[in-house]
């Protein structure tokens, strides 16, 4: 490659990163010091900004390069997956948690998910544990992001920059960010990022096509070099899988500390509904033009280096320098959008439920502000240096942080819905799901009498399923079996009308 496309590419991304700098900047001159403002912008979103949040929270780097890694190796039908079952599924879990959460959280005054159970149940270890398991599987999902950041670098400049100088770029960009700007500015970047990624990866399609010499030769192509490609059914994919995945992704993502504190933060109810009905679309006006390209690539015969990913490899092919560099700093805004808001929510999660109720509970806001910036900074860093060791691929990464988290959506679905649910109930259910999780996830299959013990799947079916399963059996089992303790409030969730 020569230097001055090299240069071009980096003063692209470079350029992109400076400008989201300066939003935060300026949010932080308009942030006022208070906890609730830097955390939830005094819940005083609009639907546009509250829907491009959410949206461009969600985007990172498994979207813009795992989705499209695995429709290259697999096949197109991961749309089916992440853009019409997710798109969906994840706009009626929203109406059911976070419509009831909004009521909850504006009656109530919550920040943080662990400190509305916390406060309905009496206690602060459920508290401390809802945060625990939260922060524990951001971890991989922030270390995601850096992944993607450093294997998208390699690819747009074909491996002159090394993998560790991109993931590291991110990381500084996001720590900083994080710092200065609150959920304001994070909000107000994510609508800015969110605009530019659904506008760029459909130019980056008609591109692609146009140069490609049109639909009728992409799908020659396809016919000729993966012709299962073309038809439903005939990728790799099993029946059982995509709608394991698409389950477990959709709970998964409603316990996202990143997502489920913005079912706080609508200004009012007409705000989220709005947007939980929106949503659908923009996901599929999104996901559906990425993971395209990655079927494309495959069927048009693209080379991809091994731990590379495809996306910036078909754009460097079929699209000049600067706009293949244009495509990556949109794939580096879906992940800092994404990582922004994680650290955000992560800090708050450390602050409001561990080291207020543990550590310091009469900590002043001031305090509790800068306990929660070095607490970005120090996760930011952790999560880089694990990135360095690069784990396994951005689909493994990911999938493996959203069945972690939608082990605690149906206890929590239980506890907003159903007033018996007990204390121990939701231990029961939450501890329960997590160890379960955790064995499958760390420990390697055994046979004992012919039976698999920690497989990948029972039945044909994921184990997170199951696990999920559990966690649900457990919490309405024990709950039914064990009287409230001192401390419950089943009042707590209660909520009436709009005019409440």
């Amino acid at each position: 490659m020569a230097t001055s496309d090299l240069l071009v590419q980096l003063g692209v991304v470079g350029v992109y990163l400076v400008v989201s700098l300066a939003v935060g900047v300026v949010a932080y001159r308009l942030t006022s010091r208070d906890a609730e403002d830097y955390y939830l912008a005094s819940r005083s979103l609009g639907t546009v900004v509250l829907l491009f949040t959410t949206f461009a929270t969600l985007l990172s780097a498994f979207t813009f390069f795992g989705g499209p890694n695995l429709a290259y190796s697999a096949g197109p039908e991961w749309i089916l997956v992440m853009g019409l079952m997710d798109g969906v599924l994840f706009a009626i879990l929203w109406y059911a948690v976070g419509y009831r959460q909004w009521l909850i959280g504006r009656n109530r005054g919550y920040v943080t998910l662990g400190e509305m159970l916390g406060d309905r149940f009496g206690s602060k270890r459920l508290r401390a544990l809802v945060a625990g398991v939260s922060i524990f599987w951001l971890f991989p999902y922030v270390m995601l992001q850096q992944m993607g950041a450093g294997e998208a670098i390699v690819g747009l400049t074909e491996g002159i920059v090394p993998y560790w100088a991109g993931a590291a770029l991110i990381t500084v960009f996001m720590i900083i960010y994080v710092v200065l700007a609150g959920l304001r500015g994070v909000a107000w970047t994510d609508t800015i990022q969110g605009l530019f990624m659904l506008s760029i990866v459909w130019v980056a399609v008609a591109w692609v096509v146009t140069s490609a010499g049109g639909l009728s030769t992409i799908s020659a192509s396809m016919a000729d070099n993966t012709p299962e490609f073309l038809a439903l059914g005939g990728g790799l994919y099993s029946p059982e899988w995509m709608i394991s995945t698409a389950v477990t992704i959709a709970f998964g993502v409603i316990m996202f500390p990143q997502i489920n504190q913005r079912f706080f933060v609508a200004k009012d109810d007409r705000v989220l509904k709005r947007s939980f009905a929106l949503w659908p679309v923009l996901v599929l006006l999104l996901f559906v033009p990425a993971f395209l390209l990655g079927s494309w690539a495959a069927g048009l015969g693209v080379q991809v280096a091994e731990g590379s990913n495809v996306v910036p490899a078909l754009l460097n092919e079929y699209t000049p320098v600067w706009f293949a560099a244009l495509v990556v700093a949109g794939a580096m805004a879906a992940m800092m959008s994404s990582s922004d808001s994680m650290l955000l929510s992560g800090s708050s999660y450390l602050t409001r439920d561990l080291y207020r109720p543990f550590l310091n509970p009469t900590a002043s806001d001031e305090r509790e502000g800068w306990v929660a910036r070095l607490g970005v900074a120090a996760f930011a860093t952790l999560s880089f240096v694990a990135s360095l060791f690069r784990p396994g691929t951005l689909i493994e990464v990911g999938d493996t942080a959203f069945g972690g988290f939608a082990q605690l959506a149906l206890p929590v679905m239980v506890a907003l819905y159903w007033p018996k649910t007990t204390r121990s109930g939701m231990f029961a259910g939450v501890g329960g799901g997590q160890a379960f999780y955790l064995l499958h996830v760390f420990l390697p299959e055994v046979t004992v009498g012919g039976t698999t013990l920690f497989g990948a799947t029972y039945f044909g079916w994921d184990f997170a399923l199951w696990g999920m399963a559990l966690s649900l059996a457990l919490t309405v089992g024990v709950s039914y079996l064990t009287p409230a303790a001192a401390g419950e409030d089943a009042g707590t969730f209660a909520v009436g009308s709009r005019a409440d």
